[in-house]
């Protein structure tokens, strides 16, 4: 039978999600965990990848488990062996057809930057020291919403088809010393969040102009955009997929 599984973790001993030769992913350590619990070879299919140090509010995989048993009391186990820095959340049971990443028609991201030097958020928040433009930088953001060719955003060695993403909603909020970039869409290419923030920001310091962050939107051209800012302000917070996969009522966002 297939599950979707839950999970949320702190990125900063990882790197990123997905299965390596020579490092630690949070793939890796997640399957040994539950071919252990599980007593068979268990092997993952998650929503999508993240990098290095990136942490996660909210991320789904699924796992076809051979074998009937209690989620509540297993959801337990699994908690009980995984590292302090990885949780599972929850466990459903979905169709057998469902899949983790081709069904999820939205993700969600946050960015944090901390305007101060914080030492209790070392590795989670990005300390940008300058001046920033509030409303300039969330009238740049405005103009992501849409269907768009994010070429410019993404990391040049990338396997995917094509550009386009649909983003409903890119804005900035701020709480104290805290900004918090916020960016949902049906899809993220590689790098695409850090390297928007890292060019948001150029337009808030005023380093670009509202009309150059326009034409950088237009160029499809990576050189053109600014840098990648580092992972740890990123956090994947959210991702939602269509209510008729679930066998039953699930507390997960979908629709």
């Amino acid at each position: 039978m297939r599950y979707f599984f839950e999970i949320s973790y702190k990125g900063t001993h990882y790197h990123g999600w997905q299965n390596q030769h020579n490092a630690l992913g949070v793939q890796q350590v997640v399957e040994e965990s539950l071919s252990k619990v599980f007593r068979q070879t268990v092997e993952i299919v998650a929503s999508g990848r993240t990098d290095t140090g990136v942490h996660c509010v909210q991320q789904f995989f699924h796992a076809n488990i051979h074998m009937q048993f209690d989620t509540v009391r297993y959801l337990q186990k699994l908690n009980s062996i995984l590292p302090r820095d990885i949780a599972i959340l929850s466990i459903a049971g979905v169709q057998s057809d469902a899949h983790a990443r081709y069904d999820a028609f939205e993700r969600s991201y946050e960015y944090k930057v901390t305007r101060t030097k914080n030492p209790m958020l070392l590795g989670l928040a990005y300390h940008f020291f300058k001046p920033v433009d509030l409303k300039l930088m969330n009238q740049a953001a405005a103009l992501l919403t849409g269907s768009h060719d994010f070429q410019c955003f993404s990391k040049v060695k990338t396997d995917v088809n094509h550009f386009i993403c649909n983003v409903k909603k890119a804005t900035w909020n701020q709480n104290g010393d805290l900004l918090v970039f916020r960016i949902s869409a049906n899809r993220f290419l590689r790098g695409m969040v850090r390297a928007i923030v890292g060019t948001l920001l150029d337009v808030g310091s005023g380093k670009i102009s509202l009309n150059e962050w326009r034409q950088i939107i237009k160029s499809k051209d990576r050189k053109k955009a600014g840098m990648n800012v580092p992972p740890e302000g990123l956090y994947l917070t959210n991702v939602k997929y269509p209510k008729k996969i679930y066998l039953s009522k699930h507390t997960a966002d979908h629709k």
